[in-house]
């Protein structure tokens, strides 16, 4: 998806030194670590959001930030310090954080895709409307 919607250079990534560039994106994570069956506890997440806050706040004006699942939404909405109750995950949403805006969607985990919870159209859209999001 990235690949596809301007924001790499290549479809994929073989090793560090492949020349893979991202372009108008970045990618983080609300947990820096790798917790216990990759599962991130509320401690995990309250310990990193520090770091995540200082990501949050270098990105430019007008930026579009993709939440991949509701830690990840809960996460920016708690290291912005805003109320959560105002800003409710589901997929799809697009929320105004003021400096930007964060567009949520289902996380592309194996349990959401073999579910199809999560479909590769529903994906495929979550970045077509990120991109038009920064171009406009």
């Amino acid at each position: 998806m990235l690949h596809k919607y301007g924001f790499s250079s290549h479809d994929h990534s073989e090793a560090v030194d492949d020349g893979l560039e991202l372009s108008d994106c970045r990618i983080t994570n609300a947990v820096k670590c790798l917790p216990p069956d990759n599962k991130p506890v509320g401690a995990e997440i309250n310990t990193c959001n520090t770091f995540l806050a200082y990501e949050l706040k270098s990105l430019p004006t007008g930026a579009v930030v993709v939440a991949l699942g509701g830690i990840a939404h809960r996460a920016i909405v708690k290291a912005m310090g805003l109320r959560q109750a105002d800003f409710k995950f589901g997929h799809a949403a697009l929320h105004d954080l003021g400096r930007f805006r964060v567009l949520d969607s289902y996380h592309c985990s194996r349990y959401n895709t073999n579910t199809r919870r999560l479909t590769e159209e529903m994906f495929d859209a979550i970045f077509a409307q990120a991109r038009d999001l920064i171009d406009k």
